[in-house]
């Protein structure tokens, strides 16, 4: 569904499948350019032609009711889909409209046709130059490569480094061209959901105020016309958002392109030129390669850019060896044997640059050094959600709440860097934190407060929502069922770290009041989900297609803040589903004792104790709270290490056994099992007697079972 995002990174490799992706998004804007044409031609002929106005009017609506918007990405917002059904509830009522036999159209040239045919010259337009220009560069950079790998070894080797640093500088600027013209081209695709939009809603509300009966068509409209302008504005502000965002990646890959590749399925993948011997002799032959290590499989795809189209069927060999050639043995330069197991002599390919064949060489286990080109290991943040990350938000929501709730802008407005950075060194203070009753003085502005509590977020190690969430918290937003989403998500939640969901509440309480001021601090819910969505779901690789998913990283956002007393202070449908088959389980085994087939896995196993009950409570609640730490690596490992067990029958159930502890030498019948990434504690409730348990042991003992 939609149109494939356009990476930048496959802008280096400029395969086949990124040139197929680029023709789409070029047929797409062809097929907006025309139908521009036509619905502004539509609109002349409205506005000159009373005497045709019925049928020029109903030619209009079915033009727009004809035309579908394509999003990029394989799912649309609420938003988008309200603005894409935009055309067809226009088509209805200019068809209405027409009924009533209007003979007038004022200011419908400003208001319709202007901004029209302004979006399609400066933008459509644009993007046409920008492809001239493209396959401009691609034919010349193609021309120079060629005549580049056909230079003779044997030449100077001052005309072979000069020869060398043309075709590098060729290289660059077609890559560079290559940026722009995929920036340009994902810039229109996005504009025109409501550049294009809004002259007709416009041009719409200029109808309604002409023509008596048109009033009762625009009661009728309002509802509508409400949705489709905060739909409009809702995509506006997270078209601005995600511009930025591609913006500052295409400007990193311009910097520096092999720090930001895309994730491949493939070893290496790229050009190569192929040694073919016809009748005549032999001919090189560009093809678009890729190799696997695991499979050892080398695909080779005959294709010429500058044609654009495949020159032959693809054939895929199976390597058995890869071997650098010698320089000497053959008048093209970068060059390397491969040996295939299925397939019979030897294939010489020729690579693009010295590095290009060095990176081939790596991938294929030849005779090159090893190219180690994995990232630095970057840092993680210093903050932390421990209390003194905890005190730090909680006095920064005191103090916007107190101070500065009905701010206009709030969290919107950027607060100074430097001023920003000083409070969070002040805030991070040991000293400074451990004062908890301290409030956040009057001389910080609030905006500085709110970006200080924004960046300590980003600070986190990871996204306080974390990276192994992220996809399925985007899943859940794109249901096409609101009770879905929020279901899906509030599940979702509780799956969460458990200081994790602490500070996440925390946050959503306090932007649900933020919220609810909205007429004062103009933050509406939809604002705020804006403002949040990256920076608390933020994707773990920068790409394309993960910017484009921004916009329902937004509506989690908003779910949240809209249902957070349900999510956060209910237990979601699934655990309570767990909780009561785990009830009827016991019931249905009371009667007997359990046999060993059903006797669950123990963690925890110790015999009767002897001791007073006193003491024996005092030694349950001291390892309970232990166990039900949110880290139980933590615990175990000072003991002893764990062994998985392989007697368990349920494949989602984690069960672990370790040496018994000498601190829980006096309890008897425990074990402690890992299902639905949740902690179960079973115990003898004998032992329980008279025992305080705290509220952290009581929301992981989900099923109490007793055994003689």
């Amino acid at each position: 569904m939609g149109l494939p995002a356009l990476e930048f990174s496959d802008c280096c490799l400029d395969s086949p499948q990124f040139r197929d992706t680029l023709k789409s998004h070029e047929a797409e804007l062809d097929k907006t350019n025309k139908f521009i044409k036509e619905l502004i031609k539509d609109g002349k002929t409205l506005i000159s032609a009373l005497k045709n106005l019925s049928s020029a009017k109903r030619k209009f609506a079915d033009s727009l009711n004809e035309f579908k918007f394509q999003c990029i990405g394989d799912a649309e917002t609420d938003d988008e889909m309200c603005i894409a059904r935009s055309l067809q509830e226009f088509a209805t009522v200019l068809r209405n409209l027409e009924d009533e036999r209007i003979r007038m159209i004022e200011n419908a040239s400003e208001v319709l046709i202007t901004p029209l045919e302004k979006f399609r010259k400066e933008q459509i337009g644009a993007a046409k130059d920008a492809k001239k220009k493209y396959d401009k560069e691609t034919e010349k950079y193609c021309g120079v490569l060629e005549k580049h790998l056909n230079l003779s070894s044997k030449k100077k080797e001052a005309h072979l480094h000069e020869a060398d640093s043309q075709v590098d500088l060729v290289r660059q600027h077609f890559y560079e061209v290559s940026l722009e013209y995929v920036f340009k081209v994902q810039e229109v695709q996005e504009r025109k959901m409501f550049e294009f939009v809004e002259p007709l809603l416009a041009f719409l509300q200029g109808l309604f105020t002409f023509y008596h009966h048109g009033y009762e068509l625009a009661k009728d409209f309002s509802d509508f016309k409400t949705e489709l302008t905060i739909s409009i504005q809702n995509t506006r502000n997270r078209f601005e958002g995600t511009r930025s965002e591609v913006e500052s990646l295409m400007k990193k890959m311009k910097e520096n392109p092999y720090e930001h590749k895309t994730i491949s399925p493939y070893t290496m993948e790229g050009y190569l030129y192929v040694q073919e011997k016809r009748h005549f002799g032999t001919s090189w032959v560009k093809h678009y390669c890729t190799y696997q290590r695991e499979s050892k499989r080398i695909t080779m795809v005959p294709f010429d850019q500058k044609s654009g189209g495949k020159g032959g069927e693809d054939e895929s060999v199976i390597l058995k060896s890869c071997t650098r050639r010698k320089t000497d043995s053959i008048e093209k330069r970068f060059c390397f044997d491969v040996e295939a197991i299925d397939k019979p002599g030897i294939i010489t390919m020729q690579a693009l640059s010295e590095e290009d064949r060095r990176l081939w060489m790596e991938a294929m286990d030849g005779q090159e050094p090893v190219y180690n080109s994995n990232k630095d290991i970057q840092s993680e943040g210093t903050a932390q959600l421990d209390t003194i990350g905890f005190s730090i938000i909680r006095k920064c929501i005191h103090a916007v709440e107190t101070r500065g709730i009905n701010e206009q802008g709030l969290y919107r407005i950027v607060g100074v860097n430097s001023r920003v950075q000083k409070l969070l060194s002040v805030l991070m203070d040991p000293k400074t934190a451990s004062e908890t009753e301290v409030d956040i003085c009057a001389e910080w502005e609030i905006k500085t407060i709110t970006s200080a509590l924004k960046t300590y977020l980003r600070m986190l190690p990871g996204p306080l929502m974390m990276y192994q969430f992220q996809r399925s918290f985007i899943k859940a937003a794109k249901l096409e069922n609101q009770e879905s989403r929020v279901s899906e998500i509030h599940a979702l939640v509780h799956r969460l770290p458990e200081k994790n969901r602490q500070m996440l509440q925390l946050l959503m309480n306090h932007l649900a009041n933020v919220a609810n001021n909205h007429k004062q601090n103009l933050m509406t819910v939809a604002n705020l989900g804006v403002v949040f969505g990256p920076t608390l779901l933020r994707p773990q690789e920068e790409t394309v297609a993960a910017i484009m998913d921004i916009k329902f990283q937004n509506i989690v956002i908003e779910i949240l803040i809209e249902n957070h007393e349900k999510i956060f202070n209910t237990v979601p449908d699934a655990l309570l589903t767990n909780t009561q088959q785990g009830s009827s389980w016991k019931k249905s085994n009371d009667s007997k004792p359990p046999s060993c087939s059903e006797r669950p896995l123990t963690l925890f196993h110790t015999v009767q104790a002897t001791e007073k009950q006193e003491q024996r409570n005092s030694l349950i609640n001291s390892s309970l709270e232990s166990v039900v730490s949110s880290n139980a690596n933590s615990i175990l490992n000072s003991n002893s290490p764990l062994q998985p067990s392989v007697n368990s029958s349920d494949p989602e159930l984690e069960v672990m056994k370790p040496t018994r502890p000498s601190s829980l030498s006096s309890i008897s019948g425990a074990w402690l099992v890992r299902g639905n990434s949740e902690w179960e504690d079973r115990i003898n409730p004998r032992e329980l007697r008279g025992v305080s348990l705290t509220s952290d042991t009581r929301e992981v003992l989900l099923n109490v079972t007793w055994y003689p």
